[in-house]
Parts: C-alpha cells; sequence; structure tokens
C-alpha cells in the first residue's frame, strides 16, 4: 500500500487534483488523462455513498491517481467505512472544536494512535497482500496509519480559532482549507482579497507548516491555483 499523493507531498512537489462530481467509472478513467494527483470523491455535497464511491476508488488507483474522499459527517461510520473501502485520503468537514478531531484520529486510525475497527478489506487484499500478512497486525497498522491521511477541513471558526492545537495532534495529517464557508465564517462571503481572509489562511499555512505537515485549498480558477502555490500551499 502506497500512497503516491503522500509520496510526492513528502518530496516537496506541489500536487493538483479535483472534486469528483461527475459520476461513473468512465469519467474516473478519462480524468486520469488529465494528469491529476489525485481526486476528491464529495460524499457531502456529491450524491455519492459507500457503494459508488468504492468503484471509483477502484477505477482511480488503478489509473494512478490517489483516491481521496470527503465524507458527509466527522461520525466514526462515514470515516471508517471509506478507508475500508480504499480511501486514501479523507476530508473531514464540519469540525468546530479540538474534541472533535481527536475522534477523528480515534476513528480513522489504527492502533496505537487510535481505534480504528480491524478490517482486512480490498486495501489490504482482502487479507492477502504482503503488508497486511508479513508482519502480522503490527505492520499492517502501521503501514495503513502512515500511507491514510486524515485532514481536517478549515472552515468554520471553530477550527481557525484551535488551528495551532489541532495540527499538533498526532494523526491529523494536514488541513484542507475550505474558502467559502470559512469567508462566510468570518463574515466575508466570497471576499477572498479582503485582509482578514488572507491572514485567516496565512495563519493556518504557518501553522500547518511549522509541524511539517501538508495544506490544501479549493482554488476555482487557475490564476488562484497559482497564487495558492506561490504562496506555499501544496496542493
Amino acid at each position: 500500500m502506497k500512497n503516491l499523493l503522500r509520496e510526492k507531498l513528502l518530496k516537496g512537489e506541489k500536487c493538483i487534483g479535483t472534486f469528483f462530481v461527475m459520476g461513473g467509472s468512465t469519467a474516473v478513467e478519462a480524468l486520469s488523462y488529465a494528469d491529476m494527483d489525485f481526486m476528491i470523491i464529495d460524499t457531502e455535497h456529491g450524491p455519492y455513498d459507500i457503494e459508488s464511491s468504492q468503484e471509483y476508488i477502484r477505477t482511480a488507483k488503478l489509473s494512478g491517481m490517489t483516491p481521496c474522499a470527503r465524507v458527509k459527517d466527522h461520525s466514526r461510520a462515514s470515516i471508517l467505512k471509506m478507508l475500508d473501502i480504499g480511501a486514501e485520503a479523507l476530508i473531514i468537514p464540519c469540525i468546530e472544536t479540538v474534541g472533535e478531531v481527536k475522534k477523528i484520529v480515534e476513528y480513522g486510525k489504527y492502533f496505537p494512535l487510535g481505534r480504528r475497527g480491524v478490517a482486512l478489506g480490498r486495501t489490504a487484499g482482502f487479507g492477502y497482500e504482503p503488508f497486511a500478512t508479513e508482519k502480522g497486525l503490527t505492520g499492517y497498522f502501521e503501514t495503513c496509519n502512515r500511507e491514510t491521511m486524515l485532514i481536517p477541513q478549515c472552515e468554520t471558526l471553530g477550527i481557525l480559532e484551535n488551528i495551532e492545537e489541532i495540527v499538533s495532534i498526532e494523526g491529523v495529517d494536514g488541513i484542507f482549507i475550505g474558502p467559502y464557508d470559512l469567508s462566510v465564517a468570518l463574515g466575508k462571503p466570497g471576499q477572498f482579497g479582503n485582509e482578514e481572509f488572507k491572514n485567516a489562511v496565512n495563519r493556518v499555512s504557518k501553522a500547518v507548516h511549522a509541524v511539517g505537515k501538508f495544506l490544501f485549498i479549493f482554488a476555482g480558477n487557475a490564476a488562484d491555483t497559482k497564487r495558492y502555490f506561490d504562496e506555499g500551499i501544496d496542493a
């Protein structure tokens, strides 16, 4: 099991991905020809659930893209099932407190970092992949904890005001800034050039990179993507 997105980010590469909202495995396969590093299956705003997401994840892996998913909420069931079907990074929305982030780690990381329920599903070759057999459960846990990424979404004042503590939690692999909802939370809807919004993004970026983790953000066009890359955002 190898998370190619994580591998590229660790090398300092800038990565580009997209939210997947079209539906259909053929659309995933076609998307891979756009040289995307990753795709995010949107089960928060999109119409997808576990059964369809599993097909998209499988196709993405076969096509060389890292399959990520934005879960519908931060419940145990949403996090556990999406990891079990093979999502290699989870974007978790609607976070308000440090305690909620600690629960995400509990649900999404195996012992000793968390209490993720043990399953040897398709990601582990149903128990026959070498990383799931050669070193027993200890080796399996280590690989999954390392290669699957938990990425809370910064879109509320609660997570912004506690960002330094949140990114320091072991098991949190990065932060995804949701600029639209964050701007609304700041009382500046869609005003991405507003100083308060820019200061918020800078605060998150500083906190994330101070502890060697990864920062993602949604960008609506190529110009914004380049600007965010220039400002040090990773993907």
